[in-house]
């Protein structure tokens, strides 16, 4: 089922409620579900307990993964809105003036989506466990909706060159080859960096600080992260034309 209007310009709102519920998870809290405790402790425990690795090993490669699938998503993102126009990006509505064949777009149809989700895998290592289960399936679900309420868009405003573009790119897993020749379009860096502030800021903060295991230091780097994000974002210029 796809994603409503609605939905799609108030994403990032959206986004930020699964957060907060993820972080906050309530039923732990209030219902005495689950231990208090966070994903990054009890995935490392669990691995000990196996006795596949002993505790320091097992928190060095949770820690390790984190960091790769949060530096990946956050490289992702930066990198298909550089070829997408951060503006575009951050539109409150969906646009649609031609597919673009560049960068990411050669190898997955929603690079930005993917990136989302692998720097939310990394994040969700600071949350309660079922905090974690529950803000992974929900924002799973939620960009999956808004991933096919794009598709339903860009092809009736599209047509059979996008038709054709989503024939040829797989939707979500990446191609190890291109699957299409360059548009050669011009990479506008500056504008995803500052587009992508959050999720590059925090990766930079996790790799530098996630060695103290200070998960409530580093939920406090995330919600500075995000603040100075929104700062960042306020000084793109507003779309000048629309694109895939």
């Amino acid at each position: 089922m796809k994603a409503t209007p609605f939905e799609f310009r108030f994403r990032v709102l959206i986004a930020l409620l699964l957060y907060v519920i993820g972080f906050w998870a309530p039923w732990t809290r209030y219902g005495n579900v689950g231990p208090d405790t966070t994903t990054w402790l009890a995935l490392s425990t669990t691995l000990a307990n196996q006795q596949w690795l002993t505790v320091n090993q097992a928190t060095l490669l949770v820690t390790w993964v984190a960091i790769v699938f949060v530096f990946a998503g956050a490289a992702l993102r930066i990198w298909g809105a550089a070829c997408l126009g951060s503006s575009v990006v951050q539109s409150a509505q969906m646009q649609g003036g031609r597919v673009v064949a560049s960068g990411p777009y050669r190898f997955v149809r929603n690079p930005l989506y993917l990136g989302t989700w692998m720097f939310s895998s990394g994040v969700s290592i600071l949350m309660p466990p079922s905090g974690a289960i529950v803000f992974l399936l929900a924002t799973f679900l939620f960009y999956s909706r808004l991933i096919l309420g794009e598709e339903h868009y860009l092809t009736a405003q599209l047509g059979a060159s996008y038709i054709e573009y989503s024939r040829r790119v797989p939707r979500i897993v990446p191609s190890l080859r291109p699957r299409l020749a360059a548009s050669g379009l011009r990479a506008q860096w500056l504008q995803a960096f500052l587009g992508e502030a959050f999720t590059s800021a925090f990766a930079c903060c996790l790799a530098a600080l996630a060695w103290d295991y200070n998960a409530h230091l580093l939920l406090r780097c995330l919600l500075i992260c995000f603040g100075l994000s929104l700062v960042a974002r306020a000084a793109l210029p507003k779309p000048q034309m629309a694109g895939h």
